[in-house]
């Protein structure tokens, strides 16, 4: 079982050594004081908002697309994601690969046969590049922050799926995921609680006074003002 936890982690990219998978205690984290509230919703593999396009699939092909493209996500996640401890961003990822070791190979078998068959020799370059490409298109820098909190909570999802449902999982969140990739800013961020009310001083000019007290006609315009 050792090895062959070995041999996948090789073929995906496997942030930290393969002798230490393990499956972690999930700790939530928040990186906004207010939700970002990403679009969701289930989509298909053979959506285009999954990824790069693989015309031809079989359906079953699809499904391996749809897998690779939330693995690769969380993959570039847990390089991306390491400024926060809580997120777990790393250790995550690792169970994940030793939780769904078996999804995910079956996955990137199904992958490697389809660029064979579609491209001929050149299918092992083409796989390569469409890996890479996938990758690419994961990496932010100015949508970080959501990112990271929408892949450390699909995170904990993936860890928290059956064996071998790893699929319903990129299913279900896929297109949160990709929404994260726009930037966005806190909304609470417009109030600053700590901001002192200065309240509206009462005109100085000595016609709007007789005495002590403030003329009628001053204080109407202060209490329109």
């Amino acid at each position: 079982m050792h090895k062959r936890l070995k041999k996948l982690a090789r073929k995906l990219g496997l942030v930290a050594a393969a002798g230490a998978l393990a499956l972690p205690q999930a700790a939530a984290a928040q990186m906004f004081i207010t939700d970002p509230g990403f679009a969701s919703g289930p989509v298909q593999g053979s959506d285009p908002l999954v990824g790069l396009p693989i015309p031809g699939a079989t359906p079953e092909e699809y499904r391996a697309h749809l897998l690779w493209n939330l693995r690769a996500g969380l993959n570039v996640a847990a390089l991306q994601c390491q400024f926060s401890p809580y997120l777990r961003a790393v250790d995550n990822y690792n169970g994940i690969l030793a939780h769904h070791s078996e999804e995910l190979g079956e996955a990137y078998k199904t992958l490697n046969a389809y660029f064979k068959r579609a491209h001929g020799k050149e299918g092992q370059k083409r796989f390569d590049d469409y890996t890479t490409s996938t990758y690419n298109n994961f990496s932010t820098l100015q949508a970080q922050y959501g990112f990271c909190q929408v892949a450390a909570d699909i995170a904990r999802s993936a860890l928290a799926a059956p064996k071998g449902q790893l699929f319903a999982t990129a299913q279900q969140r896929m297109r949160e995921l990709r929404a994260s990739l726009t930037p966005v800013y806190d909304r609470v961020a417009d109030y600053n609680p700590y901001l002192i009310a200065m309240p509206t001083l009462p005109p100085l000019d000595k016609s709007c006074w007789k005495r002590d007290r403030l003329k009628e006609k001053c204080a109407t315009k202060l209490a329109a003002q």
